[in-house]
């Protein structure tokens, strides 16, 4: 039998509204799509959130956008109550608010930058990776990888100058844990009454752009069990785990 389960105490936290609320995030963009157009995935991680009342799951999505220009990390929080929200003077109007809330019921997206300059660039193409330099990882001076270092990190290159997606999945290989959320960053929207009880570096994701919904892999569905009867025990591996960039050769196609 499992261990002594904590009671239920509201209906917030029953699996069926969990995966209501995983579902409507998705018909809205907001629930992680790894195969995104705009973003170059190179490296993820899910953690779930828990408290007598609500709960919380958090995607950290760590990637290059050619749009943003800059390699960031996305904090995606899907809960059914969320913390530190923006405040109405961070809008134009109440009306500019009030639609943020209304358009972002159960979620938030906040983003930090692991990477902190810029001198990794190539000043004619910044999208590529200079020939010398220096990248700066949460205060740490790491050197300009060589060409030749790529492959025995599982990177092939697409061109000879390495790209700057090329150069995260590159770091991601040995500074995984740099390039992703610290326990400030990934509780960012996170009541502080939550507690974490669980975290996955692999799982099954939803294959979105095909229309999958969340509540239709067996991953979520026990993901959804595990936060409702608050046991992580309720979760086991029985789909394949795809959530690594190389799985999403689509994603930043655009």
């Amino acid at each position: 039998m499992f261990r002594n389960f904590q009671k239920r105490q509201t209906s917030l936290l029953r699996a069926k509204a969990i995966l209501g609320v995983f579902d409507q995030s998705a018909e809205a963009f907001i629930f992680p799509m790894l195969d995104n157009g705009y973003v170059y995935l190179a490296a993820s991680r899910l953690s779930l959130f828990r408290s007598d009342e609500h709960w919380a799951a958090v995607f950290e999505l760590f990637g290059f956008s050619p749009r943003a220009g800059h390699p960031d990390l996305s904090i995606v929080t899907i809960g059914s109550k969320l913390h530190d929200r923006d405040k109405p003077s961070d809008y134009m109007s109440e009306e500019a608010y009030n639609n943020y809330l209304k358009n972002n019921p159960h979620w938030e997206v906040r983003k930090f930058s692991p990477i902190s300059n810029e001198a990794w660039k190539d000043e004619r193409n910044p999208e590529f990776v200079a020939e010398q330099g220096e990248i700066i990882l949460r205060g740490l001076s790491l050197e300009i990888p060589q060409v030749s270092a790529y492959a025995a990190k599982h990177v092939i290159l697409e061109e000879e100058q390495p790209a700057a997606f090329e150069l995260c999945r590159y770091l991601a290989f040995d500074h995984r844990e740099a390039l992703l959320a610290t326990k400030a960053e990934r509780s960012v929207s996170v009541p502080p009454e939550m507690k974490q009880i669980m975290l996955l570096d692999e799982w099954h994701h939803p294959d979105l752009v095909n229309g999958q919904a969340p509540s239709q892999t067996k991953t979520f569905q026990m993901l959804a069990s595990v936060l409702e009867w608050n046991a992580p025990e309720l979760y086991s591996v029985e789909e394949p785990l795809n959530n690594h960039w190389k799985y999403w050769p689509e994603g930043g196609s655009l």
